[in-house]
C-alpha cells in the first residue's frame, strides 16, 4: 500500500471510505465495551453520551467521565482488560457493512482508485482490512500515523487522492459522522454519508448524498 504519491495531474478518480462505522462497525463494539463498564459501577452510558465522540479529532475520555459520575478513581487495568476482551468477542461477530466489499470490487473493476481516510491508527485500519480480506483492494491508507491534522480539517482526503493520483472533484468520499462529512466536503469530494446506530444522531446534512446503506450503491458513469 503506497503511502506517498506524486501531485500528478490528478486526473484520475478514486473512492475513499471512512474505516470506523462505515467499513466495519467498530464504533458500535467500541460503545457496547464501554456500556458494560458502566453498568457494572451502576451507571448508563446512553448513546447520546457517546454519539460525541465518534469521528471526534480528540478521544473521550470515558474513564474520567465514568469516575467523574462516580466521584472516585478506579482500577482501571483488570476493568480495562475485561473491556478489550467483551470488545474482541464482539469483533469476532462482525461482518463487513453491506455494499462495502461490493463497492471496492466493482469500482476497482471500473478503473477507480480506492483508498482508506481514517483518524484511527494505521495497525488497527489495516489489522481489521486484512483480517476481512479487504487489504487487496485498498491502495492508501490516510491515518493518525501520516496525516498533519486530522478529521475536520481535509488533509487525509487530500493525501489520499495525491497517493492515488487523483482528482478531489471527481472523487468519492464514503462518510458516517459529521465530522468525516466536514473533512471530505473541505477536501472537495462528493461525499455520501451511511449514517450508523450511532451516527445515525448527528447531523449530517453537509452531505451530497445521505444513504442507509452502501448495498446496490450506484457509481457513477
Amino acid at each position: 500500500m503506497p503511502e506517498q504519491g506524486s501531485a500528478g495531474a490528478g486526473a484520475g478518480r478514486a473512492l475513499i471510505f471512512d474505516f470506523d462505522g462505515l467499513i466495519l462497525d467498530t464504533d458500535w463494539a467500541e460503545y457496547l465495551s464501554w456500556q458494560k463498564v458502566f453498568a457494572g459501577q451502576g451507571q448508563a452510558l446512553e448513546i447520546r453520551d457517546f454519539m460525541h465522540a465518534v469521528g471526534a479529532p480528540r478521544v473521550m475520555d470515558f474513564r474520567l467521565l465514568l469516575e467523574t459520575r462516580l466521584g472516585r478513581s478506579l482500577e482501571w487495568a483488570t476493568l480495562e482488560e475485561e473491556r478489550l476482551r467483551h470488545r474482541a468477542g464482539i469483533f469476532a461477530g462482525q461482518k463487513v457493512l453491506p455494499g462495502v466489499r461490493e463497492l471496492m470490487v466493482e469500482g476497482a473493476a471500473r478503473g477507480w482508485r480506492v483508498g482508506v481516510a481514517s483518524s484511527s491508527p494505521r495497525s488497527w485500519v489495516f489489522g481489521h482490512l486484512r483480517s476481512h480480506g479487504l487489504d487487496a483492494w485498498v491502495e492508501t491508507m490516510r491515518t493518525s500515523d501520516n496525516v498533519p491534522a486530522m478529521k475536520p480539517a481535509p488533509d487525509a482526503y487530500l493525501l489520499a487522492c495525491r497517493d492515488l493520483d487523483s482528482d478531489p472533484a471527481r472523487s468519492l468520499a464514503f462518510e458516517d459522522s459529521a465530522t468525516g462529512v466536514g473533512a471530505a466536503r473541505a477536501a472537495g469530494l462528493h461525499v455520501v454519508a451511511v449514517p450508523n446506530r450511532i451516527t445515525v444522531h448527528h447531523d449530517l446534512g453537509a452531505a451530497h448524498q445521505v444513504v442507509k446503506s452502501l448495498q446496490g450503491f450506484k457509481l457513477p458513469a
